[in-house]
């Protein structure tokens, strides 16, 4: 079949190169503008665009989705086929364009975790399984019939992004499985059931905030679920700390939430939650490096007594 590939970031990129080696034909790829990225604001092309640019396809960056310059162009690629992975929302004019319409593939078991940040949320809940479904476009967002779907597990030791890691390469292979299944005949769609639909809603600095006030285990999933990228984070004497890993302590002593309990240079930082303690392994001082609680104790003389805002 003929495909044109809309997508964006790093997660769809393994998807776009399993279907560059298949027998499909991808006839041009569709993705944001370039922006400008780094402290040098240089302007810097997507993922995608990277990986079409290596492939030598026809790359469209349209800023409007409904313009009729942007309709024309896709339309002259006479595609089967639109594939979706991490990208806009398609209007009507673009996701039924092609013969057989468009196919998305969303990283979790829908109709769970509809939304833009399904595999943070996921974690975020502290769910042990997750996974990936493709579906057929349709006008409400993330609402379509199911092609298929393939369950991935969250080992405790998972964070955001292992997880996003995982699901994009077991994501590429099931996207082709179902384009397979779509160009044979052999997709057995299945309407999505509204009863056990779910939310993953964008994450805003709010939702990154450490609300020290809940259980350790509640703080903990929060930071595993947005780490390494964008991060949970905190403020201590004014300055803004990304906290990357941490682990429940036990048989802390108790103290108000967002006191520092333990503040020591071989062991690191612990924290009080509304419910048991954080034990900080890692962190990142907005602007500076990534290091451990310990040298973090280490280089700005933390001491036990201290409190993180919120």
């Amino acid at each position: 079949m003929r495909l044109v590939f809309m997508g964006t970031p790093r997660f769809a990129v393994p998807a776009f190169e399993k279907l560059l080696n298949s027998k499909h034909q991808v006839a041009a790829v569709v993705t944001a503008p370039d922006k400008p990225r780094g402290r040098g604001r240089v302007l810097s092309p997507t993922p995608i665009k990277e990986a079409a640019l290596k492939a030598n396809l026809p790359i469209l960056q349209p800023a409007n989705l409904k313009s009729t310059e942007f309709l024309k162009d896709l339309g002259e690629f006479e595609p089967d086929l639109n594939v979706v992975v991490a990208f806009r929302i398609l209007p009507e004019s673009v996701f039924a364009l092609p013969r057989l319409g468009s196919i998305n593939l969303h990283a979790s078991l829908l109709p769970a975790y509809r939304g833009a940040a399904p595999i943070n949320w996921a974690i975020i809940n502290g769910e042990t399984v997750t996974g990936l479904t493709t579906f057929l476009l349709q006008k409400e967002v993330d609402t379509g019939d199911i092609i298929m779907r393939r369950e991935v597990t969250i080992r405790p030791e998972d964070d955001f992004g292992s997880v996003h890691d995982k699901m994009a390469l077991i994501g590429a292979d099931l996207l082709l499985e179902s384009i397979d299944a779509l160009e044979s005949g052999r997709a057995m769609l299945i309407p999505q059931d509204r009863t056990q639909v779910s939310s993953a809603p964008k994450i805003t600095p709010e939702t990154r905030k450490i609300k020290w006030g809940r259980p350790a285990k509640e703080i903990c999933n929060l930071i595993r679920g947005l780490s390494p990228h964008p991060g949970a984070y905190s403020v201590l004497d004014g300055r803004k700390l990304i906290i990357l890993k941490g682990a429940i302590m036990e048989n802390n002593r108790q103290a108000e939430p967002g006191t520092i309990t333990i503040a020591d240079d071989k062991s690191g930082l612990a924290v009080a939650c509304g419910d048991g303690a954080l034990h900080i392994l890692q962190l990142k001082p907005e602007g500076k490096k990534v290091m451990g609680s310990a040298e973090f104790v280490r280089g700005y003389h933390v001491e036990a007594g201290k409190k993180f805002a919120g």
